[in-house]
């Protein structure tokens, strides 16, 4: 059994691992503080009274914020809509933003726990090829058996800064994330709020 080969096949993969990671860092970390800001704009669209609310009929933007907004003023405004089916509908549009705003952060959770799993198993395959090259004899010098070992360890030191990176942007995307979630629920009890008022 190559072990070599294996073992490099697994630091090359937490280093695929690496960049999936940051990737999805980056891409969702934009994304949310595009969020934020739009979300700032319909707090003090909301924050100017009954008439700026009333607008927010026409507010622009094609994210799921803007949009739930948009479409919840618009039901809000029919005739003839109940309590309850402006509170099922508001529901609905609180799942469909929930799972908008985290997509992609189940990949942050899959790195950190498969991350340091990988690493152990690079060290394992390092340690066995060390091993086996002192069976056979092709290793005499101590040394040489410390290098061995060391360099197999660098796997699972890969592995947890792997799981660390990962979960410290996880932690800081899915606060994000319940902010605006948490935002969208004010936005549509502020609403109620105005639309109940006389």
């Amino acid at each position: 059994m190559n072990f070599v080969l294996y073992h490099d096949l697994t630091v090359n993969a937490l280093y695929g691992c690496i960049a999936v990671l940051i990737f999805v860092i980056i891409e969702r970390g934009l994304y949310l503080a595009y969020l934020s800001l739009r979300s700032a704009g319909i707090a003090r669209r909301l924050g100017q009274g009954r008439a700026q609310a009333a607008q927010l009929a026409d507010i622009k933007g094609g994210d799921p914020i803007s949009t739930s907004v948009r479409r919840y003023v618009a039901l809000q405004g029919q005739c003839g809509v109940s309590r309850e089916e402006l509170e099922d509908y508001s529901s609905a549009l609180f799942i469909d933003i929930d799972r908008r705003i985290s997509a992609r952060l189940w990949v942050l959770d899959t790195v950190i726990t498969g991350a340091p799993l990988l690493g152990l198993l690079g060290t394992i395959l390092g340690i066995m090829d060390t091993f086996t090259a002192l069976a056979q004899g092709q290793v005499s010098d101590p040394g040489q058996v410390s290098r061995g070992i060391g360099l197999a360890l660098t796997a699972t030191a890969i592995g947890i800064a792997t799981a660390l990176l990962g979960l410290l942007g996880h932690n800081i995307l899915n606060r994000c994330a319940h902010v605006l979630t948490d935002d969208f629920k004010s936005f549509v009890l502020r609403l109620s709020q105005t639309a109940a008022a006389p």
